[in-house]
């Protein structure tokens, strides 16, 4: 039996809070143990449950500001710049003056009204006002009238529907970010700390570097502690030899990154268009947020059939940042009708055995203290096809890096697979989220097709 649905402003179902910021000139009211939200913090990725923003406040900070400490279960939304971001808080956690937080009244499930407000965010921003900015004001919000179920348990399903799927697009992020972080670790071992070389010169019985000597009392206490097959192994020296890069394995080279690829490319002006008018547009947003591009979230562009063919990316290109957030790249790793924006250079590997090798180098510490060290511009840091060119690199023996593009081959295509199915349960999710959360359909109704994504 259906229940009764009902109509009720938000100021009814919830209590409205705002946030608040301390002085940011006193340094006492930060860093203490009081999670701390800002609309910043919500304008990336994240989960449906939040339990903290970049920075905390002290208890003074709290007490000294107009922030309140909301309970866990709080819908938090923000209200300006922009107006429409939500989350849930997993704590007890306090919020910047960007947000109207809603602490629902014991009848009212939480997850049904965040849902509600992600499937009406123009409804929010049409109460918005304002001259300079729109922003949603707390009294405002409570006129808004919502329509939910009379019947606690029903509303509770209909979002437990819907955060089923979240919850599989959440664990499939997760396990990307558990991949990524098995891959970079991987290339640091290998060809940054060097340990199979350090391994193998130990049973050697030959020198090692002042640089590794921690590393050698490592192993040398857990001989078995690289974890590797000795076939692996035996693949990498036994002996360091001087560089200009100081001490590398025997029989390895140093190497521009330059030298590794064909003539670098900047890449296209064009404005993106959210409508599919063109081949995809890939910017520097679209490869800074998250190690994997998430095709789905990236828009589109104009540009003339001669254009596309002369800025058409393929499958093994590179592409790095240029301004902006300078440094930051991505591997092409699908093959999709995509063209680069200007602000990236694409340099494209000169042997495709090494395009997983010069990804994670793209990624690696060595890497980013090249681009901390030769970035210029006064206002905001900048790199060119020139300085990225000249940075040098140890190229490893070809069987070596053979070996690692295998290992990571198959982590970055279960990445790629995890992304591409998340994009799938966020349509559908995209698809039921306004009928379910209307009414239009009920629970029983969708749980077969849930059932069959899940």
């Amino acid at each position: 039996m259906r229940s009764e649905w009902v109509e009720r402003t938000i100021g009814e179902i919830a209590e409205v809070v705002g946030g608040g910021t301390p002085s940011t000139k006193d340094p006492s009211n930060f860093d203490g143990d009081i999670p701390w939200l800002t609309p910043k913090d919500l304008s990336r990725n994240h989960p449906r449950y939040v339990s903290r923003g970049a920075r905390n406040l002290t208890r003074k900070g709290l007490e000294t500001s107009s922030a309140r400490l909301l309970p866990a279960n709080s819908v938090l939304l923000t209200s300006r710049a922009p107006i429409g971001y939500v989350a849930i808080a997993a704590n007890p956690i306090a919020t910047n003056q960007g947000f109207r937080s809603l602490i629902l009244k014991e009848e009212y499930d939480h997850e049904f009204v965040y849902y509600w407000l992600k499937a009406h965010k123009a409804e929010l921003e049409r109460h918005a006002s304002g001259s300079t900015f729109k922003e949603l004001s707390g009294s405002a919000l409570k006129q808004i009238r919502i329509r939910l179920p009379l019947v606690k348990s029903e509303q509770r399903a209909i979002a437990h529907i819907l955060g089923m799927l979240d919850d599989k697009i959440e664990l499939n992020r997760r396990m990307n970010e558990t991949l990524e972080a098995m891959a970079r670790a991987l290339f640091k071992s290998w060809f940054v700390d060097f340990d199979p070389v350090v391994v193998n010169a130990i049973k050697a019985g030959n020198p090692i570097p002042n640089k590794f000597a921690k590393r050698a009392a490592h192993y040398r206490q857990n001989p078995d502690a690289l974890h590797l097959p000795e076939h692996f192994i035996c693949l990498f020296p036994d002996r360091f030899v001087d560089s200009e890069l100081g001490p590398i394995p025997e029989g390895w080279e140093v190497k521009t990154f330059r030298n590794m690829c064909l003539q670098p490319q900047y890449g296209y002006t064009a404005s993106a268009n959210e409508r599919p008018v063109g081949p995809k547009f890939l910017r520097i947003k679209d490869i800074n947020k998250t190690p994997w591009i998430n095709w789905h979230e990236v828009p589109y562009c104009s540009i003339s059939q001669r254009q596309k063919q002369k800025y058409l990316l393929r499958s093994g290109d590179l592409v790095i940042a240029r301004i902006a957030d300078p440094g930051h790249s991505a591997l092409i790793e699908e093959q999709v009708e995509a063209v680069f924006a200007s602000y990236l250079i694409r340099f494209r590997p000169a042997d495709e055995v090494y395009d997983r090798y010069l990804q994670y180098w793209l990624r690696s510490d060595p890497y980013w203290q090249l681009v901390k060290r030769r970035q210029s511009g006064s206002t905001r840091g900048n790199l060119n096809a020139r300085v990225l060119g000249a940075f040098p690199l140890v190229v490893p023996d070809p069987q070596v890096e053979s070996q690692f593009r295998k290992t990571v081959e198959k982590i970055r295509e279960q990445v790629v697979a995890n992304v591409k199915e998340a994009n799938t349960l966020a349509s559908v999710r995209d698809t039921l989220l306004p009928k379910l959360i209307s009414g239009e359909l009920r629970v029983p109704d969708v749980e077969r097709i849930v059932g069959d994504h899940l």
